[in-house]
């Protein structure tokens, strides 16, 4: 009897729900997207100044994806996965 309820209380209870997991999915997904498109624009030659590095992608876009994937992330974890929609 002892054992039976000590196998109970060692049940493995995963920390976050599967909405968290698909919004830090996604999270993650942004953060790819951002990092690659910072990537490139390099120059074989270096006495070669290649203007490509200051691309409008590069400055604006890919960091913006990067810092909205962290917000994602942010929010994954603080979902709270036992909230159901009935008690709005």
């Amino acid at each position: 009897m002892g054992e039976q309820k000590r196998k109970q209380d060692t049940k493995s209870n995963f920390l976050f729900g599967k909405k968290n997991y698909k919004f830090m999915l996604i999270g993650i997904a942004f953060i790819a997207l951002g990092f690659i498109l910072m990537s490139g624009g390099g120059s074989d030659d270096p006495n070669v100044f290649d203007e490509s590095i200051f691309s409008w992608r590069r400055i604006r876009l890919a960091p913006t994806l990067v810092l909205i994937g962290f917000g994602i992330q942010v929010y994954a974890i603080l979902l709270n996965p036992d909230k159901s929609d009935s008690q709005k």
